[in-house]
């Protein structure tokens, strides 16, 4: 899967021939996965129309800051535009629209956008030879670099005068093929693998009946999404959880007893540089198992129970390098039991959840944790949705590799 995936993609389209190839540009960004929103000077609607865009982008094609043809005008909010997008990609850029950028001289919507962009932006600029090489435009150039803006250098080739030589944008592929490289060679997690383990465990009783909990999976499954996205191989093992992830840059091995899940976490922990052991495993099983469902003849039914192995802790016992994270879900003496949490199971760090917060536990879509790490340092953290906790124990792993 790209990691373009899922990406919001504002696409400033400005006016040069080169613009009649944004239709594959958004065809690819499209079949990569991301949100596609395109904003046009109005000069580029000479080289392609906004129907087309508009039709391949399933979303309005905005270029002017509100459409004059309506009887209710509406403002095209540039700011909105520009906060809502994970990143921004002009092209093509001429020399007008570079020089535009580069100095801020903001007369049309894409311009005003450019300006209020909280994302990182790419640039393809696509002009004639000489004036790509113009001392304006090197110096135009320097500058949108040094705001932090990225250039996609030009190809060589046959240009619209005519002419042979540098100034050609970018093909639509290549131009896919340079933000992809770029993306990750910025994902903080890069080349880590990182095993989570999420949901419940059943332990059966008979071939009917088990014991489990209510766990539904889904803070370990945020996780698994939140890792992926900045760049971590994952493996998530997941007992019975109605919930799927899309990303097929997860691997996902279903398990359904505690013994199940703690096979499959000692196959693949050596092979893993972090784990982030979210899954509420059932401490106790049967004893012995009915291999026929019991039936109800008596009043009065008596199952003796035996513990469960402690993953967790067998993990802490022959790690060498790993990063071990467990979580401890309270609702008594919560801190005192996550520090003998953290040294009876050799952890790095805790995530404890208390059941007396309000928001918190399980079947729920927010969580309100609190750290603790080896030193028993102690961070309190605010409710949040269970994404937002993801991105807060992800933070954690890159300050630890930092």
């Amino acid at each position: 899967m790209s990691v373009l995936s899922g990406k919001k993609i504002l696409l400033g389209i400005s006016g040069g021939i080169a613009a009649y190839k944004t239709a594959t540009l958004v065809r690819l960004f499209i079949k990569a996965g991301a949100h596609v929103q395109v904003i046009m000077t109005p000069a580029s609607k000479d080289f392609i129309t906004p129907l087309t865009l508009s039709t391949l982008s399933k979303n309005p094609v905005y270029s002017t800051f509100y459409n004059q043809d309506e009887e209710n005008q509406k403002w095209n909010n540039h700011v909105e535009l520009g906060l809502w997008a994970d990143l921004m990609v002009i092209a093509p850029v001429t020399a007008n629209t570079l020089s535009k950028m580069a100095n801020g001289t903001c007369d049309n919507l894409l311009i005003a956008t450019y300006l209020s962009a909280k994302c990182p932006v790419y640039f393809a600029p696509a002009m004639d030879l000489d004036m790509y090489s113009h001392p304006s435009t090197l110096e135009s150039f320097k500058k949108l670099e040094q705001y932090g803006n990225t250039i996609i250098p030009a190809e060589s080739g046959e240009l619209a005068s005519g002419l042979s030589g540098e100034g050609r944008m970018a093909e639509p592929e290549n131009i896919i093929s340079f933000l992809e490289a770029d993306l990750e060679s910025r994902l903080p997690l890069k080349g880590k693998k990182i095993l989570i383990t999420a949901g419940p465990t059943y332990e059966a009783i008979d071939p009917v009946r088990f014991i489990g909990n209510n766990s539904s999976g889904k803070m370990g499954f945020d996780i698994a999404q939140s890792a992926v996205n900045l760049g971590a191989s994952v493996l998530l093992v997941t007992g019975p959880s109605h919930l799927k992830i899309e990303n097929n840059l997860v691997n996902v091995i279903r398990v359904v007893s505690a013994q199940e899940m703690y096979d499959v976490c000692h196959q693949y922990f050596s092979d893993v540089d972090v784990v982030i052991a979210a899954a509420a495993v059932a401490d106790y099983k049967p004893k012995n198992m009915s291999l026929q469902k019991i039936k109800k003849d008596v009043d009065n039914l008596t199952i003796e129970l035996e513990k469960t192995k402690d993953i967790l802790a067998s993990l802490g016992e022959i790690k060498k390098n790993q990063f071990l994270i467990g979580f401890a879900l309270e609702t008594e003496n919560e801190i005192e039991n996550a520090k003998l949490k953290i040294q009876k199971k050799n952890l790095d760090l805790i995530v404890l959840n208390s059941l007396q917060d309000e928001g918190a536990g399980f079947g729920k879509p927010t969580n309100k944790i609190t750290f603790i790490n080896k030193n028993f340092k102690i961070e309190h953290m605010q409710l949040k949705s269970k994404e937002a906790v993801a991105n807060d124990i992800l933070n954690k792993v890159i300050a630890y590799y930092a």
